[in-house]
């Protein structure tokens, strides 16, 4: 069941119908486990760049979500690291592997005729390349990178930019994103805040920002949507 916190903090079951007609995810930690491949390429950047020390992954990792640009200038590190990053990155794409239960929900989706949409900290050509390797770059309507618009996350600028696309209005439009950039984004923009929990990251700092709606698994947002299934052919 899908949970949703009330005005205190406290989770109570969510089965009030949402009249959700379209669909923005995040990219990794939501569809794709990307966390390994990040932390390799991150400490290798790092190593290049900076050199000497332990990569401070564990700081960046607060800051997922946003651009790679933007957490290099939040954390005081060199710009230089973007190009050994996307390098490695790209070295290591073939590790990433999609979360168990996403491409079935993708494909439900999609049969249903619910628009969906990527909005993702990574760059347009990174993500669109990277979920064409995995299939499933066609199911999407659109894949919004960081580089693609003025303000990225936590700006609205990506999410209102999908539901523009999507030919979606924002009340009937859920953001599903396992980040606090991604939460607030989702705001920005009037849309329904889902936080995702099923990549096992840390969930005080989402829940913190009592988002409207905590999904524990991928199927769990079929609950949401209203739009129905189209008939069975005979």
């Amino acid at each position: 069941m899908v949970d949703r916190l009330d005005r205190q903090g406290r989770y109570g079951g969510y089965t009030e119908a949402r009249d959700v007609r379209a669909v923005v995810f995040d990219l990794d930690g939501v569809l794709v486990d990307s966390f390994e491949v990040m932390r390799e390429a991150f400490s290798i950047a790092y190593d290049e760049v900076v050199g000497g020390g332990e990569a401070p992954f564990a700081e960046y990792n607060r800051h997922l979500g946003r651009y790679f640009p933007d957490i290099m200038r939040i954390m005081g590190l060199p710009p230089e690291m973007e190009e050994p990053f996307v390098r490695e990155s790209h070295r290591l794409a073939p590790q990433v592997q999609v979360f168990p239960g996403v491409p079935e929900l993708l494909r439900e989706l999609h049969r249903r005729g619910v628009p969906m949409a990527v909005a993702t900290g990574k760059a347009g050509e990174r993500a669109r390349a990277l979920l064409g390797r995995l299939g499933l770059v066609d199911l999407f309507d659109i894949v919004i990178g960081s580089d693609e618009v003025a303000r990225p996350k936590p700006a609205p600028d990506m999410v209102s930019l999908a539901v523009s696309v999507l030919g979606a209005r924002a009340g009937h439009t859920v953001m599903v994103g396992d980040a606090v950039t991604d939460l607030h984004s989702a705001r920005g923009a009037g849309v329904v805040a889902a936080a995702a929990l099923w990549a096992g990251v840390e969930s005080e700092p989402l829940l913190r920002e009592a988002p409207d709606v905590v999904l524990h698994s991928p199927v769990e947002l079929l609950e949401l949507i209203t739009t129905p299934a189209p008939a069975a052919a005979p």
